[in-house]
Order: structure tokens, then C-alpha cells, then sequence
């Protein structure tokens, strides 16, 4: 409820201070995160906004904690009874409130150095906290809080997870404009489905959409009988007989018209009578199959689980690309490390071979991690003291220390040769790594990130490249501590002969992946590329131990709110 009116322009327009363009207000982290702390700003006067943190009601005046997101930093807020009569009201976790007030000294020793002693309410939304979820003395868990996801971001944790979020991706697009990539958008409905060779994805359609519109229809309205129909066409007979006979009684032309028309009304009827009588509940058949001819884009349509393939089209002709933007995946996995649709940053780069792209994996991995340690110390250190003591030591150790490489092959032979652990899943050449083989590698064997690069074919998609030895392609993976795999990609097949065997042994028609092998036919160019799960990367950098905690929505086998 809004209860003042007066608004910035008619406090100090201090230069020391940096209004917001289009909210009128002062961020918060523009007071606190001064290098004083905000004491060069003692006495001035500001508009602040932001949600209570904690709160207390002290005889004559409340204490606030506020925040508004812009930094883990809370803001000490005054407000006396004077000011504002509900103070008791105002000072419930959750409450917003948006005033105006002055800056001042606290007394030394305290957690701030200023604090805002409120001159003007100007607007409040209140919290009736024998409802408010995120009210009570018990913190709540991140798993609780997912049960809430419109209100979650409102915790320390989250916005603290949200902000760096936005680091990775702000470092993300620093990172591949400086380097000359080009962004495309690439787009997550495709009619070719199996690139990643899982099977794993969702068909977009509408069939089942008209096929319930038709199933409802159809219970208001039954299909019509046999017995309807040869009434219907006892009907037309009748009304063409009279309409004829009127024409031989050389009737006026009044008279024929009428006829004339009643039996066109009558004709009309029965044709869609007769329409209606083959009109079938579910969805259209032909020849035993699913009939998509009437279907939104008249075939088979998936949600795409990459956006490679498709910006393998402009690297091949713009050279340096890359793409960043939801996937999904139909994998019904409850694990920690699976969601049904998250985020891909996928770069792809002509006239590059594996080690051309194992450096700019290296290369990438690292400038992130630094980009958080320059730009985002103080969430993360909120991660530190809450989640993983050693979050920064790991972004630290990542920018200090090469990526070891080794091939699948020999990572295959140190697993082989563990004897101080059993792995669930046996090691054998020619396995798919789980995480607990990857992990291994970087948290005991090197005790760093780790690229394995080499992979046997039978286990990569077909479009890697085939490496001279007949039986490995030009595949890698990143492995980083504590996570596992965090990049997986590799130089693509550019020779239009191998290509098109290897969709063959794939068992896969041609078709679909005709325009895929026009960039072997015309004009064809070595590249390589690869994908970064986001979501692995935030989990990574802040230690958490669930995906499903460092996406704003979480999608997964069960849950798709919001």
C-alpha cells in the first residue's frame, strides 16, 4: 500500500552517489560495497528497496534488515513509529518496503558502517507470517525450498546462486566475443531426432491436442447413424424431384429458386453428415502408423537435446560460432546431475582439430573460474561458509593448474589398476565412465581437472571423427573435481564417404540427414566443437550437491511448475 509520495529527485543528487536509471532508488551494494563501506555517504540522502530479512520492533522504532538482491549484504534500516504507525507489521521476514531516509554513521564495532534512518514510507507490501512459507525459526533445507520455487530466489542461498549465475553466463558471452565467436541462436525444435544417439527426446505435437478437442465434440455431438445418412439422402432426392418437376411445369422463377435452394441446404447437410460418419476418435491413422500429415509441422517434430549440428551450418561458413540456450532430454532420471531441460553453451570452431579444441576448452573452463574469483568473491564465499569450505580453493586450483590429458585408453588401464577402491561398475575398455570412474580420475588419481580424449566410437555419437586407428574417434570429454564430466565434444567428421557410412552403421536413413552431408558435399572444412553443461558448471563453482538447486525453474521426471 502506497502511504508517501516524495521521490529521489527532491533529495542530494550527491555525484558520490549512483541512482538507478529506471527504479529511482540506490542499490544497496552501492552503499555497502563502497570501499568505506558506505561512510562517505553519511548524511546523504537516498530511496532504498528491498525485502526484510529479519526484523524487530524496539519500543518507539523497528530495526530492519533489508536486501534487494543486488549483493549478499544486508542494509540496517530505521524506522521510527513516527514515520510509519504499523511498525510491528513491517518488520515480518518477507515484508517489501520502499523509503526514503538518510544515511549515518553506526557506532563502531558494529556489523555496518552506515545504516538508513527513514525519513518517508513510500510504499509497502505486507506479509501475514503465520502463512508465509519462508517464515520461522527452522531454516528451511534446499530441498524444502524447491516445493516453493516462486519464492526461493527470496533466500540468501539462491540469490546468491542466481548472481553467479548471471557471472557464468555474462563471463560466458566476454569470453567467446573477445575471442571473434559469433552468438547464434539456434532453435530447439528439429524433425532429425537422434544426433546424441540416446533417444532420450521430446516430440512436439498437436495431435493429441485436436484429438481431445474431437473426443469432446464427439460425446456433445455422436457421430451420426447409417439410418441419419439414408435420411439425408431420401432428402436430397426429394427436394432435386421437386425442384425438377417445377422446371418442367415451367414454373416462375420465384418458385424454382426456392426449390433450388432448399436443396442445396439439403445436399450441404448430407456431405457433412457424410464427413462426419468416417470422422475417428484418438489420433489419425494410416497404414497402421500414426498419420503426422495433419499434424503442426506434418512430421515427426522433437525437442532438441544440442544445438551443435545445427551451428556446425554456420561455422561452416561464418568459422568461429557458438550457441547458448535451453536443451531437453527425456532421460527419467531423479540423479543429482540430470535435469529434463537445462542450459548448453556450445562453441564451434572451423579449421580446428581436437587439440585445437581442447584448448579452447581448457581455455574457457578457467577464464569462468576467474571471472568468479574478480567478480563474485562475496557470493561466493556465502558458499563457502555454508556449503563447501573448499568452493574457492577448487576455482583457484582450476586457474593455477594445466588440465591433465590422457587418452580413454590409458585412463582405462589407471582405473584398471585401482586397488584401494571398488568401483560398482567394472572397468573394462570400451565402457561408458560413470561418474564415480571420473571423479576418481580428478579427485584422487590427479587431483585436477582431466581431459580424456579418444573414446572408442561405439560409444560417441556418429559424427566424431574416426581416428586412424579404425577403432577411436576424436572425442573429449572435460572432468573436473567433484562434479565429473563438465564439457563433452570433439572434432566432427568432415569426409563426406565416412559420414555417410557411419549414419548407415548407425542404422539411420540418409534422409533426414541429407542437408548434414551437403556440408561434406560442398565445400566441406575440418572443425570441432563442444558442449558445457551451465547448470554442472554452477554446481561446480558453488559446491551444492543437486542440480536441481542452481536453476532459476527446475524441470525433472515429475515436476514442471511454473
Amino acid at each position: 500500500m502506497a502511504i508517501g509520495t516524495t521521490l529521489h529527485t527532491n533529495l542530494s543528487s550527491s555525484s558520490s552517489i549512483k541512482w538507478e536509471q529506471f527504479s529511482r532508488r540506490v542499490l544497496i551494494k552501492n552503499i555497502v560495497y563502497r570501499s568505506d563501506g558506505g561512510v562517505g555517504l553519511a548524511r546523504e540522502k537516498v530511496s532504498v528497496g528491498g525485502w526484510v530479512k529479519n526484523g524487530k520492533e524496539q519500543g518507539s522504532f523497528a530495526s530492519l534488515e533489508l536486501n534487494d538482491g543486488s549483493c549478499p549484504s544486508d542494509l540496517q534500516v530505521i524506522v521510527d513509529s513516527s514515520i510509519a504507525a504499523n511498525i510491528g507489521e513491517i518488520v515480518h521476514t518477507g515484508t517489501c518496503i520502499f523509503v526514503n531516509g538518510e544515511l549515518k554513521k553506526t557506532l563502531q564495532g558494529t556489523k555496518q558502517n552506515v545504516e538508513l534512518h527513514v525519513d518517508s514510507v513510500l510504499d509497502i507490501g505486507l506479509v501475514d507470517p503465520a502463512k508465509y512459507p519462508l517464515f520461522g525459526n527452522q531454516p528451511l533445507t534446499l530441498e524444502s525450498l524447491r516445493d516453493y520455487v516462486h519464492l526461493r530466489p527470496r533466500t540468501d542461498t539462491i540469490s546468491a546462486i542466481a548472481r553467479i549465475r548471471n557471472a557464468l553466463a555474462y563471463a560466458t558471452h566476454t569470453f567467446f566475443q573477445n575471442h571473434g565467436f559469433l552468438h547464434v541462436h539456434t532453435p530447439i525444435i528439429t524433425t532429425t531426432s537422434d544426433w546424441e544417439g540416446s533417444g532420450e527426446v521430446f516430440q512436439v505435437t498437436t495431435l493429441f491436442r485436436e484429438a481431445d478437442k474431437l473426443d469432446k465434440e464427439l460425446k456433445e455431438n455422436p457421430l451420426p447413424s447409417q439410418d441419419d445418412i439414408k435420411a439425408a439422402k431420401l432428402l436430397v432426392k426429394v427436394k432435386r424431384e421437386a425442384a425438377a418437376q417445377l422446371i418442367m411445369d415451367n414454373a416462375s422463377k420465384g418458385e424454382i429458386n426456392i426449390a433450388v435452394s432448399k436443396l442445396a441446404m439439403s445436399m450441404d447437410k448430407l456431405t457433412k453428415l457424410e464427413k462426419r460418419s468416417i470422422l475417428k476418435p484418438g489420433l489419425p491413422q494410416k497404414d497402421g502408423n500414426i498419420d503426422y500429415s495433419s499434424d503442426f509441422f506434418t512430421r515427426p517434430a522433437f525437442l532438441v537435446g544440442s544445438g551443435q549440428v545445427q551451428l556446425e551450418t554456420f561455422a561452416c561458413a561464418l568459422s568461429n560460432v557458438y550457441t547458448f540456450g535451453p536443451t531437453l532430454r527425456a532421460e527419467h532420471s531423479q540423479s543429482f546431475r540430470h535435469l529434463a531441460e537445462f542450459w548448453m553453451v556450445e562453441p564451434e570452431i572451423a579449421f580446428a582439430d581436437l587439440e585445437d579444441n581442447m584448448n579452447c576448452a581448457e581455455t574457457y573452463v578457467k577464464f569462468l573460474c576467474q571471472w568468479l574469483l574478480d567478480n563474485c568473491l562475496d557470493d561466493m564465499q556465502l558458499m563457502v561458509k555454508n556449503f563447501d569450505k573448499t568452493a574457492i580453493y577448487r576455482l583457484k586450483l582450476v586457474t593455477s593448474t594445466p588440465f591433465e590429458r590422457i587418452t580413454y585408453t590409458r585412463a582405462v588401464k589407471i582405473l584398471e589398476n585401482v586397488t584401494e577402491k571398488k568401483f560398482e561398475n567394472t572397468v573394462e575398455w570400451g565402457i561408458n565412465f560413470d561418474a564415480e570412474h571420473e571423479r576418481y580420475l580428478t579427485d584422487v588419481i590427479f587431483k585436477k581437472p582431466v581431459i580424456v580424449y579418444n573414446y572408442p566410437k561405439g560409444i560417441k555419437e556418429f559424427h566424431m571423427r574416426i581416428n586412424d586407428d579404425k577403432k577411436t574417434v576424436a572425442a573429449m570429454d572435460v572432468l573436473v573435481p567433484k562434479i565429473g564430466e563438465l564439457i563433452g565434444g570433439g572434432q566432427r567428421e568432415e569426409r563426406y564417404d565416412v559420414m555417410e557410412k557411419r549414419i548407415l552403421e548407425s542404422g539411420m536413413p540418409l534422409d533426414p540427414y541429407e542437408w548434414y552431408l551437403d556440408l561434406r558435399r560442398y565445400g566441406t572444412v575440418k572443425h570441432s566443437g563442444f558442449g558445457l553443461g551451465f547448470e554442472r558448471m554452477v554446481l561446480f563453482a558453488t559446491g551444492l550437491d543437486n542440480i536441481q538447486d542452481v536453476i532459476p525453474f527446475p524441470r525433472y521426471p515429475g515436476r514442471a511448475d511454473l
